[in-house]
């Protein structure tokens, strides 16, 4: 349940870097909602052109009422004069926005929290390319909610149809699937899939289908609300039962690794042979080098700012361009429009690619893993390690700061953007960054980042060492730091 108690009075709607989230019965009700959705079809109609369908994919992942809130989502759609098209089942949210492009719509609405704990619910908008929205979206929305309206939902039954499958099949079609399967069964690779109890879950096993038998293992498919009682998120502390399984495999000398999808299917980790936990940071350099290298293929490198500099090295050494944008994937999604991209990617685990979406999509990632594994007929783990010896190694943690109020927010903020610290330690500051909150750089892959959450009261401490021993006492100068802006008066 909530950690703090339930507000007794309005809150304001407010986006974060990826939609509109809050706690059930809190500020996640069914008429905030009502009004949320209204005011997102208004806009996605108002920007759309005139050969598009008047139709928004409606979708909705496990968590509680998750289809009930869906269909309160389709009743708006209906109450603005358009045409919901709803998903038959929990569904991975890049599914919906792969409905969106192929079918010809305005956007989508998928009601989801993501990673959140089991007690939040969300809504995410999506354009009618399949991205992201961006900001002037947002505000938009935001104005449209502020002028209020006289549209009211209309209740009727919805037009179904199969998104899972539409997804799936897309994805079967551009790639290998077959080779792929011959190839890992030959390295005689055991997969785990661990989709946290969201609504990835089964997708990998439907992928391969009977071929993958014996080669895919899934665990914790069933449904369950409360996550098995801990966020649907893929970070280390929360994936203990895959990692169990993996290393004990590896100890009897099975070859083996993990996948992992967080609670809409839009993000990905992984763990390698021999249990170590990898996260966007070791993937995607390993991503940039088998497509540029064993693909051929071209295009700009976009990485969020909090990314690990190993993916702007690898991608340089091929001669490709890189971008760092801020958090969030909707500023990497609005760059798919304007060049080619090759791969885009985020450090919480979002990463999409220039030949399928302008968005995340943890089912596609997972198939370019297990296809670059198959290429080079090597072991995830050997082919990280392999990478680093010759571009340099990844030494990154991140730390989740619990903020008691908007007043230290505020203070903190302030003290970072106009009296940043000059040294951490004995080093020297050589540059610092207010792309996305404070980034503190020292060195090449050497750095601090001050970043708070946009749907979440934290501050998020990001930091890169090129030595393993570093990167504790950084983060504690760092904790330390924050805690003096707090305590002085």
């Amino acid at each position: 349940m909530p950690q703090n108690s339930l507000s007794l009075y309005p809150k304001p709607i407010k986006f974060g870097t990826d939609g509109w989230r809050g706690i059930l019965g809190d500020d996640f009700t069914v008429d905030n909602l009502k009004t949320v959705s209204i005011a997102a079809a208004q806009e996605l109609h108002y920007r759309s052109k005139k050969d598009r369908k008047k139709q928004i994919i409606v979708g909705y992942d496990r968590r509680f009422l998750a289809k009930e809130m869906a269909e309160v989502v389709a009743s708006a759609i209906r109450g603005c004069g358009l045409q919901p098209l709803m998903s038959d089942q929990p569904v991975p949210t890049p599914a919906c926005s792969l409905a969106a492009l192929q079918l010809n719509c305005l956007g989508a609405l998928i009601v989801t929290a993501s990673h959140n704990p089991p007690e939040w619910l969300g809504l995410k908008i999506k354009g009618p390319e399949g991205g992201s929205v961006d900001e002037s979206f947002t505000e938009s929305v935001q104005r449209r909610l502020l002028v209020g309206g006289i549209t009211a939902p209309i209740k009727a039954r919805n037009k179904l149809f199969n998104c899972r499958s539409n997804h799936l099949n897309t994805i079967k079609e551009k790639f290998d699937i077959k080779n792929i399967i011959s190839t890992l069964k030959d390295l005689k690779l055991k997969i785990f899939v661990d989709p946290m109890h969201g609504s990835a879950s089964n997708c990998i096993s439907d992928l391969f289908g009977e071929d993958g038998k014996g080669l895919i293992h899934e665990i914790r498919t069933n449904e369950d609300p409360l996550f098995g009682g801990n966020p649907p998120e893929p970070v280390e502390k929360y994936l203990s039962a895959i990692i169990q399984k993996v290393c004990e495999c590896s100890s009897a000398n099975e070859k083996v690794m993990g996948l992992i999808f967080d609670g809409d299917g839009d993000r990905l980790a992984a763990v390698d042979e021999f249990g170590r936990y990898c996260s966007t940071q070791l993937l995607m350099p390993l991503l940039i080098d088998h497509m540029a290298k064993s693909k051929k293929e071209k295009g700009c490198v976009i990485k969020t700012v909090s990314c690990c500099d190993l993916m702007s090295s690898i991608a340089t050494n091929y001669g490709l361009e890189v971008l760092e944008k801020p958090v969030g994937f909707k500023y990497i999604a609005k760059e798919f429009a304007v060049r080619d991209v090759l791969i885009g990617g985020e450090e919480s685990g979002g990463i999409g690619f220039g030949g399928h979406i302008p968005e995340r999509d943890g089912i596609y990632t997972a198939l370019v893993i297990l296809e670059a594994i198959a290429q080079d007929k090597t072991l995830l783990g050997a082919k990280l390690n392999s990478l680093q010896e010759k571009f340099g190694s990844v030494n990154y943690e991140r730390m989740d700061l619990k903020l008691a109020n908007s007043k230290f927010k505020e203070k903190i903020e302030y003290e970072l953007i106009n009296n940043p610290p000059t040294q951490i330690g004995d080093y020297i500051i050589r540059e610092i960054s207010l792309i996305d909150g404070v980034k503190l750089r020292i060195d090449d892959n050497f750095w601090i980042m001050f970043r708070f959450s946009g749907t979440e009261p934290l501050l998020r401490i990001y930091c890169e060492t090129p030595d393993k021993n570093e990167i504790k006492k950084s983060l504690l100068w760092a904790e330390e730091y924050i805690l003096n802006i707090q305590n002085h008066e």
